[in-house]
């Protein structure tokens, strides 16, 4: 088992299927959000499904509409099982806690070299650990 340590951690812990891209994320711009889908051209990410994955990106990119919809997504029950970055911005952070959807950021690795599309992971989001753990 691998582990990553993360500078911030908020919410649940998690276990999941990773799904990784090194690219951004946009909750506007990026998902079809009724369906469920990556839909902007050219995404690493483009037709794949995100609900229930584990989303681990390079980076946080939108502006202030993140933070509804990602609380809009979660109410409908079509959203990520958590966000996973490199670098991450405010409104994502308020969008995820809006959301309740667990968030890790700050590495001192490009997590999105480190962990394998497809593979099992778990974010222990405990306060004194905030680890990201490869499982499988």
């Amino acid at each position: 088992m691998t582990e990553f340590l993360a500078r911030s951690a908020m919410g649940a812990p998690v276990r999941g299927t990773a799904m990784v891209a090194s690219d951004g994320f946009s909750a506007r711009y990026d998902l079809d959000r009724i369906k469920g889908v990556f839909v902007r051209p050219g995404h690493k990410l483009e037709g794949r499904a995100y609900s229930g994955m584990i989303l681990v990106m390079d980076r946080a990119k939108g502006g202030v509409a993140t933070a509804w919809m990602l609380r809009e997504m979660a109410s409908r029950g079509i959203v990520p099982a958590a966000l996973v970055f490199n670098t991450v911005n405010p409104i994502m952070v308020q969008g995820a806690a809006f959301g309740d959807i667990t968030m890790m950021s700050g590495f001192d690795v490009d997590i999105t070299q480190v962990v394998q599309d497809g593979a099992v992971v778990e974010l222990d989001t405990t306060p004194d650990r905030k680890l990201l753990r490869i499982i499988g």
